[in-house]
């Protein structure tokens, strides 16, 4: 298995000892109980073959009985290896805080005991510590059991490609599992792993230390390489059921040491969860909804927000963008007539979807808005709740719904910057039931941007950063921009799989597809590469650089074609 993994390798820099020795110190620890023979030498040999060689080693015997094992650990000599054993088993965190006790790295660093290290992976840490001082870091991962074969221009095992830090996503699933490394000082002001945790340790050690420091940093690299085997709950998240009820458990901690009120639910896996906040002081919310004719199209959408939706305090602002048709005349009279909560008015300029929406902003009463599409019709009941419970948060910025094709494929779960060398919608056309990547489209998380057919704000965050761009962005980009000019003055963005749609994409306006619309299109699309270049030039912070951006379903990114290093004579 370690030739294996070092075959993915080739050519790799040596290090002397005095190269390395200026860099960080990292504490290794590793907690060992009865593992098989094999697994644990290939977990302490991908130690030993590390590039870098500032390390220390510390493994914790968390009183195995098994022969095997015990012998693996007697053999092991080598001056920057320790073994401390203890007399009796005390489980994964007491032993894992044995082991942080023990080390006198810079950093501390941890792996399982069936697990391995890439060749690279302290030299790839040590390299991005250097350049971000971070006090928390993780890196990429890949999956493999005893069957998997390595091949050139593959990845070993089954990759799991991560998003950068994402306080949403961490309160949903541990995503960051492994490669874990975290400053040595701030491990022991926050403490190590609980035991009352034990399976979801890893877990709640991670909420503690993201509240309290915000340097978090990821390697967007697969340097750590996590066994699939029978005890494993990479393999089977039901091995050990009492992990979920753990993590649970460790969220609603974190919810009151934050002073945040809410519940935590299941979602729709094990080790998957909702953080469901409390609405505070049931604000406003206004609704508005451009619009020019399609009188059927309002219709439906009017109808579905007034009988679908379980919270009571919101109002709809329809902005007539000059409707000429007379059923579309009579249906606001009919409406506005209908309820106090509905109110028209006209926006008598040419199409100009951001002055469209900032206009309708200007005239809504709410304290937060939501900008809706004329083709959007609701589908469940508390899809508003659902949205307002992230907007009313200070550090929030838009919220994203999850969209539905009339055929129920997926129209909008986030929008990811730089498909197609602009923006693309996240797992677009994917079944309507698709877990997604990586169960991403079933949780909460952090996202870019997300579409201006359903979006929430604040109105006070709105109009904070001036609205939609109606100067550069009168027909496309605008959502996507104001989305990345939110970021820009510190808000994050969400999307929220509980609030659903459908969405009749273009019903309205129709698609870019004659020469004027598409000549105008591709100078907003230009404005926008100009103005958004440094994102479009880093990637999206919540996808990988791993992944493609060709395409919106998460496929990885083709690996180049080998060097071919052949002469030819003639």
């Amino acid at each position: 298995r370690i030739a294996d993994l070092l075959a993915r390798f080739p050519g790799l820099p040596s290090f002397s000892h005095d190269s390395c020795s200026s860099g960080p110190k990292f504490s290794i620890v590793l907690p060992v109980h009865d593992t098989p023979r094999a697994w644990l030498s290939d977990a302490v040999d991908s130690v030993r073959n590390q590039t870098y060689v500032n390390w220390e080693l510390i493994v914790i015997n968390d009183g195995s009985t098994s022969i095997e094992t015990r012998i693996v650990l007697d053999r092991l000599d080598h001056p920057q290896i320790a073994v401390f054993s203890l007399g009796a088993s005390v489980g994964i965190s007491a032993a894992t805080c044995h082991g942080i006790d023990a080390a006198t790295g810079d950093f501390v660093a941890f792996i399982d005991h069936d697990d391995m290290l890439t060749p690279d992976a302290l030299h790839k840490v040590a390299e991005e510590i250097n350049r971000s001082t971070p006090d928390v870091l993780y890196t990429d991962e890949t999956m493999f059991d005893d069957s998997t074969q390595t091949k050139a221009g593959e990845y070993f095992g089954q990759p799991h490609f991560k998003s950068d830090y994402s306080p949403e996503l961490l309160l949903a699933h541990n995503y960051i599992t492994h490669l874990l490394v975290v400053r040595k000082t701030l491990l022991d002001a926050v403490g190590g792993p609980q035991s009352e945790f034990d399976g979801a340790q890893d877990y709640e050690l991670l909420l503690r230390l993201t509240e309290k420091t915000n340097r978090i940093a990821h390697v967007p690299e697969a340097l750590y390489c996590w066994r699939r085997s029978s005890q494993s709950t990479s393999l089977d998240a039901g091995v050990k059921p009492e992990a979920h009820e753990r993590g649970r458990r460790a969220l609603k901690d974190a919810l009151v040491r934050r002073g945040e009120k809410g519940s935590v639910l299941n979602a729709n896996a094990l080790h998957f969860f909702r953080v469901k906040r409390t609405i505070q002081n049931c604000p406003m919310v206004s609704i508005v909804v451009p619009f020019k004719d399609q009188p059927i199209l309002l219709e439906k959408c009017v109808e579905s927000i007034e009988n679908r939706t379980g919270y009571k305090n919101f109002e709809i602002v329809g902005v007539d963008n000059g409707s000429e048709d007379p059923l579309t005349h009579e249906l606001m009279m009919r409406l506005s007539a209908s309820s106090a909560k509905i109110r028209f008015h006209s926006f008598k300029q040419p199409f100009n979807f951001p002055a469209i929406v900032n206009f309708g902003v200007e005239k809504a009463q709410g304290d937060h808005i939501v900008l809706m599409n004329n083709d959007i019709q609701v589908i469940n009941s508390d899809w508003l709740e659902a949205m307002l419970e992230h907007s009313q948060r200070p550090k929030i910025g838009a919220v994203g719904a999850k969209l539905y094709y009339p055929n129920d494929t997926i129209q909008h779960a986030g929008i990811i910057i730089g498909i197609g060398g602009y923006a693309g919608h996240s797992h677009k056309h994917f079944p309507g039931a698709d877990r997604g990547y990586l169960n991403r489209l079933n949780v909460v998380q952090n996202v870019s941007a997300v579409t201006g057919a359903l979006l929430m704000c604040s109105k006070k965050v709105y109009q904070s950063v001036g609205g939609f761009d109606a100067e550069q962005f009168g027909v496309a980009c605008n959502d996507v921009d104001f989305c990345l000019r939110l970021i820009e003055a510190g808000y994050r963005n969400v999307f929220t799989p509980y609030a659903r749609a459908y969405h009749v994409e273009s019903a309205s306006r129709g698609y870019e597809d004659n020469p004027e619309k598409k000549d105008r299109f591709n100078r907003e699309v230009a404005r926008f590469q100009a103005r958004h270049v440094e994102v479009l030039s880093t990637g999206d912070p919540y996808y990988n650089p791993n992944l493609t951006l060709d395409s919106e379903d998460f496929a990885l990114k083709p690996f180049p074609a080998p060097e071919n290093n052949s002469q030819t004579t003639t």
